[in-house]
């Protein structure tokens, strides 16, 4: 199929179509009616057969009937199409640099050094601007592949074998269960509390883990301390269940990050009991999406948590972000671009690396800032309101949170975008079904 010749073929044929009320009243006349309905039949199929260019997309795609759906096709597909390009612009500047070409100033590229061979032409990065980050670098071979990791993506409810099981056999029972929120409340004097801001990254030990004795060399330090911070790099991008990799923990005097695609079958062993011990304070932010991410690839579970994504709220801060704490607290401009990056890029660059340590590297001192003023702010309040408990109490219903997988059933299309809101009646939905 030749891909712009339809894409030509579709643009033509609407160019000369009248609109808003110039084409209502056209539209009263059978012979232009007729015509319409033809040119729309016509740019269905040519859509069709866009969608299903494998060459183009990878794999077959019917343009979708609805015109919302319709609409989010057309986006995905740009921005797919637009990535790629990105990538290929990427790879072909990784390409030259090997060759040990240079860029002229006409926007030529010629080899350095007197060498002769063939001349491209490439235009200049918009206006000098570095390229954005990639989200998914399609040339990288799947983790489940390169380091024989075994996914389940069957059709079964997850099974959290760490936990126990209900008396009747019908549920999972988290270890908090067990434990009250009041436990993990500050009971030390949070009024002498002095923050100590840590030093900066380049003056801070760090250890990239790789391997299952730095795997225990970590836990030994983590046995050692009574809190630490913890974040997750996650890669979901075209894959069903998603995999964490990257595991970033500080303490007060030193960083660490797990390489977890390596490491996925030792990180539960070695780690699981300091997130699952009440004594140990472990501080994240925004930590929704981590508590499940550490349950299934890890069965991890976390007691004991202060979420500074819910300490920003309850202090109504501007932003809840990380970065606005890091920037807010700490003065550090955090580079978020690397936010949604491809994080199953081995070997990390230093810059990623760089951005993982900023994400636990000044959470503790956060956290304390964080702490005196809630404890502040429960001095000032004439009700019986305590807000550094409310912190506690909704870091406590983020932990209890249990991972499920999505499964497919009879009724798993009513999750279909504008589905559940469409008013179907029982046997519109069987028609759907």
């Amino acid at each position: 199929m030749d891909f712009n010749h339809h894409l030509l073929d579709l643009s033509t044929s609407t160019q000369s179509i009248p609109s808003s009320d110039d084409f209502r009243f056209h539209y009263n006349f059978p012979e232009f009616r007729h015509l319409i309905e033809e040119i729309a039949r016509k740019s269905q199929s040519m859509l069709n057969q866009i969608g299903s260019s494998e060459n183009i997309w990878g794999i077959g795609s019917s343009f979708p009937a609805d015109i919302d759906d319709a609409y989010e096709w057309i986006v995905n597909a740009n921005d797919d199409v637009l990535e790629l390009v990105d990538e290929i612009v990427d790879e072909f500047h990784r390409v030259l640099k090997e060759q040990d070409m240079e860029e002229g100033e006409d926007g030529f590229f010629k080899f350095k050094k007197g060498k002769k061979g063939v001349f491209g032409y490439l235009g200049h990065e918009a206006n000098g601007k570095k390229p954005k980050v990639s989200f998914h670098v399609h040339t990288l071979r799947k983790p489940q592949y390169h380091y024989n990791l075994v996914v389940d993506n069957s059709n079964q409810p997850f099974e959290h074998v760490w936990l126990e099981k209900s008396e009747d056999g019908q549920r999972f029972i988290h270890p908090l269960e067990k434990l009250s929120v009041f436990d993990f409340v500050d009971k030390g004097d949070i009024e002498s509390l002095v923050p100590v801001m840590p030093p900066p990254l380049e003056c801070t030990p760090f250890k990239l883990v790789e391997d299952v004795k730095g795997l225990k060399e970590l836990a030994a330090k983590l046995s050692s301390v009574d809190e630490f911070a913890v974040d997750l790099e996650h890669n979901q991008y075209r894959s069903f269940q998603g995999l964490t990799c990257l595991m970033q923990i500080s303490t007060r005097t030193e960083d660490f990050i797990v390489d977890t695609l390596k490491l996925r079958d030792h990180v539960g062993t070695h780690l699981r009991e300091f997130f699952k011990d009440p004594t140990k304070k472990k501080v994240l932010h925004g930590a929704d999406r981590d508590i499940v991410w550490l349950q299934r690839d890890f069965g991890i579970y976390v007691c004991n948590m202060f979420d500074t994504g819910q300490a920003s709220r309850v202090l109504k801060l501007e932003r809840y972000s990380l970065q606005h704490l890091l920037q807010h607290y700490c003065g550090v401009t955090a580079n978020k671009e690397y936010q949604n990056a491809d994080w199953r890029a081995r070997p990390l660059p230093d810059v990623m690396i760089k951005y993982g340590r900023e994400d636990t590297h000044y959470l503790l001192y956060i956290y304390d800032v964080m702490r005196i003023k809630l404890f502040e702010l429960s001095m000032e309040s004439e009700g019986s309101d305590d807000p550094l408990l409310e912190v506690y109490e909704r870091s406590y219903n983020v932990c209890m949170q249990l991972y499920e997988k999505e499964l497919l059933t009879e009724s798993s299309y009513l999750n279909l975008k504008g589905l559940r809101g469409a008013g179907f009646n029982g046997q519109q939905l069987a028609v759907v079904s």
